[in-house]
């Protein structure tokens, strides 16, 4: 089962994959997918707010941030790790519960780029929002850091995350029940 879509003014179809026994939700992997990257981060940033640095969670969310700094001409970004490298020291971490990732996961971050983004505004960026677990781990590391969230955004808003004031994002993406009809 698939589900079609238009995101950015292009066509994709996303395969469903099985959450729950009465929830399926649709797999949206930016990973490889260069066109769709760049036309989504170009709308997005028709929509951003004015900030100094753009923030993400490792993995999916790299190729989009990457491409928005890319397209805004900014010369630094940070991703929030999920697991601690040999380079980093001073580690900031929180707990992050993803429903695409199975386990107990971790979100880290350096004191080089904790320091960088100290007293600046912060937008956060994934590539879906869904329950915001993620969204809030990185909001947690921010305001460690000492710097302000000056917005949310994603590519698409799933379920709940789809009625929040707070977040921007491009298209809806409802959930499904087994038989591939949408839930929302």
């Amino acid at each position: 089962m698939e589900y079609k879509m238009t995101i950015a003014g292009l066509e994709r179809s996303l395969p469903l994959c099985k959450l729950t026994d009465e929830v399926y939700i649709a797999a949206f992997v930016i990973f490889g997918d260069a066109e769709l990257t760049v036309a989504a981060a170009g709308e997005l940033l028709k929509r951003a707010p004015d900030y100094d640095y753009l923030l993400t969670a490792e993995a999916k969310g790299i190729p989009l941030i990457h491409e928005l700094a890319r397209q805004r001409g900014d010369s630094k970004y940070f991703v929030a790790r999920k697991a601690p490298k040999l380079y980093m020291t001073e580690l900031f971490e929180v707990d992050v519960d993803s429903i695409t990732t199975a386990g107990d996961q971790k979100l880290y971050l350096d004191m080089a780029d904790a320091e960088m983004m100290r007293g600046k505004r912060i937008l956060l960026v994934d590539d879906v929002i869904s329950t915001g677990n993620s969204l809030r781990a990185l909001e947690t590391l921010t305001e460690t850091a000492e710097g302000t969230v000056i917005g949310r955004m994603s590519i698409l808003a799933e379920g709940d995350a789809q009625s929040r004031s707070d977040i921007v994002y491009l298209e809806k993406l409802p959930l499904f029940r087994p038989d591939g009809s949408a839930i929302s």
